[in-house]
């Protein structure tokens, strides 16, 4: 957030105005980079794209699963909605939804996982990614695993019972797989998650983007335990 307010130019309001003016700039930021996006995807064709992203293609829309819900894109101004009401999704979605549609090759997947440190350039930011995905995960439901097993059947999770004790595999896109795995403490070692992606996931999804698939998990796995939190 301080990077992005230094960036937002002229003098740095107190309080909230900073706060906002860095959210102006992020926003602003973003939306040149999904146009850049948007420019890039329009290079090919709606029937290729929708064959590498295991996305459909109805003559004037591509349409996927994200998260569980349907979304639509329409071509050729890729204008990503909800269904079935149409409301428009969020700067953040739509990024999210279009890096996926410029990167999906069509490579299948490989049903092995790896974790965040085998993605390319992953090693480097490892740590951080473990601090605000599988710590996370493995503080809030340490001393209540079953609600750990309820959250991920909640969003829909396949269960890997060869993987961890609790360990559950999810389907944010349609070629996207990444699971979470969480071991139960003991009285020498403490509980322990991480964060896993199926090893073409990078075919389908810059490292950065798959950060924050897996810190989505994270959220959603909270917010149905706690609805307090984001």
């Amino acid at each position: 957030m301080a990077g992005l307010t230094d960036r937002a130019g002229g003098d740095q309001p107190p309080g909230g105005d900073v706060i906002e003016q860095a959210r102006h700039a992020w926003q602003e930021s973003m939306l040149r980079q999904i146009d850049r996006l948007r420019q890039s995807i329009q290079t090919s064709t709606p029937e290729v794209i929708a064959d590498r992203c295991g996305a459909s293609y109805d003559g004037s829309n591509l349409g996927l699963i994200f998260w569980g819900d349907r979304v639509t894109l329409s071509w050729p101004d890729l204008k990503a909605c909800h269904l079935p009401d149409g409301t428009p999704c969020s700067t953040f979605d739509c990024a999210m939804l279009l890096y996926y549609l410029v990167t999906a090759d069509g490579a299948p997947m490989s049903d092995r996982w790896i974790s965040f440190r085998e993605l390319p350039d992953g090693a480097f930011y490892h740590q951080a990614f473990q601090g605000y995905s599988g710590n996370v995960i493995a503080r809030t439901f340490s001393d209540n695993l079953e609600a750990f097993d309820r959250a991920a059947r909640e969003l829909k999770g396949t269960a890997l019972t060869a993987l961890a004790p609790f360990a559950f595999a999810f389907q944010p896109l349609p070629r996207v797989r990444i699971a979470c795995a969480l071991w139960p403490g003991d009285d020498e070692f403490p509980t322990r998650a991480s964060v896993l992606f199926d090893a073409a996931a990078s075919h389908y999804m810059p490292t950065d983007g798959l950060a924050l698939l897996g810190a989505g998990l994270a959220r959603r796995l909270i917010k149905l335990t706690n609805p307090t939190k984001s």
